[in-house]
C-alpha cells in the first residue's frame, strides 16, 4: 500500500510536469489559487490543510486526500492531528467518508508520518 501511495506522488507530479506545456495558463492559475488559498492568514497553513483534508476525505477524492496528507506534514502536522481532522469528514460525509479514512492511513504511513 505505501508504494502505491509514493507511486502517487511521483506520478502526480511528472503528470503535472507533462500537462503543464498544453494548459501552461491553466496550471499557472491553479498553482497561484492553491498558494495563495494556504498563505498563513487567520488561519494558518496546518489548519487550512485539515479544513482541505477533510473536504476531500468528504467528497472522496484519494489524490486530493494524499496530496494533502502530504501537504498537512509538511505544515507540521502530527498523525494524531492528521486523523483527528479527518475524522471530522465522516461527521459531514458519513460511510463514504469514513472508508476513506484508510487513504489517510496509506498515506502516513508511505510518508513515515510520526
Amino acid at each position: 500500500m505505501e508504494n502505491e501511495v509514493k507511486n502517487f506522488y511521483k506520478d502526480f507530479m511528472q503528470a503535472t510536469q507533462k500537462m503543464a506545456p498544453a494548459i501552461p495558463e491553466t496550471v499557472k492559475q491553479f498553482m497561484c489559487l492553491v498558494e495563495g488559498t494556504l498563505k498563513p492568514g487567520a488561519l494558518d497553513t496546518k489548519q487550512k490543510e485539515f479544513i482541505a483534508l477533510g473536504i476531500a476525505v468528504a467528497q472522496h477524492c484519494v489524490p486530493c486526500i494524499y496530496l494533502h496528507v502530504q501537504k498537512s506534514v509538511l505544515a507540521g502536522a502530527t498523525r494524531q492531528e492528521i486523523m483527528e481532522a479527518a475524522s471530522v469528514a465522516v461527521f459531514m460525509g458519513g460511510g463514504p467518508a469514513f472508508t476513506h479514512i484508510m487513504e489517510v492511513v496509506k498515506a502516513l504511513d508511505a510518508l513515515d508520518a510520526a
